[in-house]
């Protein structure tokens, strides 16, 4: 196991890590992290906080993890960041823990593809399969599904929420809700049309792809109201039965976009 800590690094007694955790060059591992197999921690890599990570992650040069909220109401409290197995961290890369206002928990899932300077806020929860590009901002309590595409140097609003499958062009400011498979680019954001590229690598059929652009012109019909688009989706279920789930889980999202959703 000392094999794979570089003498420089600092690793608190008390923290768990798997025996096979590489820990590189100058790095600083707190006393209430917990690492999973497999993990590789870069030179120059902190990470802190009452911080729990899986399998398989690597985390590239200058990144710190699990560090304090940047939130003046934060006291001190042993709030959580959660991240799961497989995901790709690269460089000067920020994740905060989260803070009791709300859940008390950041999180990150698995097979993620996090590229530099990306900065995750306090509160914030990032699904799976998700390819964020470098200098991403996303402030505190904003939700990220699925195997979405997030743009470079792209800033997302807190208390935001973007659906499975949606993807955000280069530099955009998204301020509201973005629906699942949904492209959305600007300053402000603005709907673009479906995004059918990420299905179709995931599989998704030719009826079901079709599925996904019908209920997009069906939300961006012009003059048609918020209440009636979601009424007609509603309509779609049986019509392509493989596309329910997707019927739903656009229904689902559009339920809870406090926010209102990108137009």
């Amino acid at each position: 196991m000392d094999s794979l800590r570089h003498p420089t690094a600092i690793v608190h007694p008390h923290a768990k890590l798997a025996d096979d955790v590489s820990v590189g060059a100058y790095s600083i591992i707190g006393e209430h992290v917990e690492i999973g197999a497999g993990t590789v921690v870069g030179p120059h890599v902190i990470i802190d906080g009452h911080t729990t990570i899986g399998k398989g992650n690597r985390f590239f040069q200058f990144s710190s993890i699990g560090e304090i909220p940047q939130d003046k109401k934060y006291k001190g409290e042993p709030t959580q960041l959660i991240i799961g197995d497989n995901n790709t961290i690269r460089e000067n890369c920020t994740f905060n823990l989260g803070t009791v206002q709300d859940g008390g928990v950041t999180s990150i899932g698995s097979d993620n593809w996090i590229m530099a300077y990306v900065h995750v806020a306090h509160d914030c929860h990032i699904g799976n399969h998700n390819v964020i590009a470098n200098s991403v901002q996303f402030a505190g309590h904003v939700t990220v599904g699925n195997h979405t595409l997030i743009g470079g140097m792209s800033g997302i609003h807190q208390f935001v929420r973007i659906g499975d499958f949606a993807m955000i062009g280069f530099q955009t400011r998204l301020s509201q809700d973005l629906p699942p498979f949904v492209t959305a680019v600007g300053n402000p954001a603005e709907a673009k049309g479906p995004h059918q590229e990420g299905p179709r690598r995931a599989g998704y059929s030719a009826a079901r792809l079709d599925m996904i652009k019908q209920m997009y012109r069906t939300l961006y019909r012009a003059g048609s109201s918020f209440d009636a688009a979601k009424q007609e989706i509603a309509g779609l279920r049986g019509q392509v039965p493989e596309a329910d789930a997707d019927l739903e889980n656009m229904l689902t999202f559009l339920g809870n976009a406090s926010r209102g959703i990108v137009r």
